[in-house]
């Protein structure tokens, strides 16, 4: 049986995954999970994941969640080219050295811009609190200073001389903000140079096909279809911006 990969593109860690499939000629079956859906809570899902998230792979019999673990299954099992996971003892460190940190660092608090911008607005119908947006910005700035100060003032991507699972992670990170209009590579000249290395480097065909869904607005009925489920989604949102 094909690979499968169970993901929805609204997520970032999702993306990361679907791209590093498509660049290395991985194959695979896409299996959508629409969050805003809640799909990923139905049983046919938890079967897969019972933590109910995405991104998940099934491979025949053996089920994975979490996206750095895919990551690096798809990379051993297909043996990626050494640049996104390098053999080298301490190149590879750094990349384990990012992978570790961005889950609080940058992942987290970009993720939070997108859902006070985007998500929380779609399904409760108000408009977008620009206190709470403020402030949530403010969480995301010391890992966009680190990042642009520090880690790239001496090399052109984040881990090593070359593309690596790190700039992925970053990459499809950093683009979720972004993406519903908090530009947040604007203040930060060394960040947005990164940015177009990665893009070139991805192919602009691939990052746009896998950001399509994210840069395009919201259908509105989305919202209306289930209203218990939007009720229900709101008030997870504002417990975790809160």
């Amino acid at each position: 049986m094909p690979l499968e990969l169970f993901l929805d593109l609204y997520s970032p860690p999702c993306r990361a995954v679907y791209i590093f499939a498509r660049k290395n000629g991985i194959p695979f079956e896409l299996r959508p999970v629409e969050l805003g859906r809640g799909e990923h809570l139905k049983p046919e899902f938890l079967k897969v994941n019972p933590l109910g998230k995405v991104p998940a792979l099934k491979d025949g019999n053996f089920l994975l969640a979490e996206s750095v673990a895919i990551l690096l299954y798809l990379s051993r099992k297909y043996r990626a080219a050494t640049h996104w996971y390098p053999t080298e003892l301490q190149a590879r460190a750094r990349v384990d050295e990012y992978l570790a940190w961005q889950h609080t660092a940058v992942q987290l608090p970009a993720c939070n811009v997108y859902l006070c911008k985007s998500l929380l607005p779609h399904f409760s119908g108000q408009p977008v609190d620009p206190v709470r947006l403020d402030r949530l910005l403010g969480k995301l700035k010391p890992a966009l200073q680190h990042l642009d100060g520090q880690v790239l003032a001496t090399k052109p991507f984040l881990a090593t001389e070359q593309l690596s699972l790190a700039d992925l992670m970053a990459f499809t990170e950093l683009m979720q903000p972004t993406a519903v209009g908090c530009d947040i590579f604007q203040d930060w000249p060394q960040l947005a140079a990164w940015r177009a290395r990665v893009e070139a480097a991805l192919g602009p065909e691939l990052v746009q096909d896998a950001h399509r869904l994210v840069l395009q607005p919201r259908d509105p009925r989305d919202a209306q279809r289930d209203p218990k489920l939007a009720q229900e989604l709101v008030q997870r949102l504002l417990e975790r911006l809160s």
